[in-house]
């Protein structure tokens, strides 16, 4: 009989003590850091990073034009590659990078420049684009995503750049009013 007493006012301790009890919280999960993705490089780092555009870097360090292609934008830069420079008679190349041919330099690389940002997925339903020079570049798709800027052959096409798109070329292409 006595055990049954002890019994019951165990059971009778434990509900009172587990009615007082404050309810723990279930525990809440931890989140993970969210990683920070690098921010993306505006159009000239991104050439810049890629390494086979030097030529280009240098061209538009003497003709001024860095901070415009590092601005807000959007551009689409229909950029020639360090061997697409090559193709360029040396002297010609020599001639243009010299202060008193900037004028002529500016309008080469603005040539390669359209404002906005056109993907390549834009620039197949093109026949033409203005240039942020002025004059328009002649655009051809082949249909099989072969596309074409009056003789430069895009290789490669949007490469996206925080202000814009990259699509490299394999030739300097040059204003009509230059030829």
């Amino acid at each position: 009989m006595l055990s049954r007493k002890l019994l019951l006012i165990g059971v009778a301790s434990a509900t009172i003590l587990a009615a007082c009890a404050v309810p723990t919280p279930a525990p809440t999960p931890t989140q993970a850091p969210t990683p920070t993705a690098e921010p993306m490089k505006d159009i000239v780092d991104t050439a810049a990073a890629a390494g086979s555009f030097n030529t280009l870097a240098t061209a538009l360090k003497a003709a001024g034009l860095v901070e415009t292609l590092k601005g807000e934008g959007p551009f689409t830069v229909f950029a020639p590659t360090d061997e697409a420079f090559g193709k360029l008679d040396k002297k010609l190349l020599e001639d243009l990078l010299k202060p008193e041919n900037k004028d002529q330099l500016v309008a080469i690389l603005t040539y390669h420049v359209v404002p906005g940002k056109v993907t390549a997925a834009d620039v197949a339903k093109l026949t033409s684009a203005k240039t942020v020079q002025g004059e328009e570049i002649s655009i051809k798709s082949d249909g099989y995503g072969g596309v074409t800027v009056n003789n430069a052959k895009v290789v490669t096409a949007d490469v996206m750049a925080s202000n814009g798109v990259i699509h490299v070329i394999d030739t300097v292409i040059l204003p009509p009013s230059m030829k």
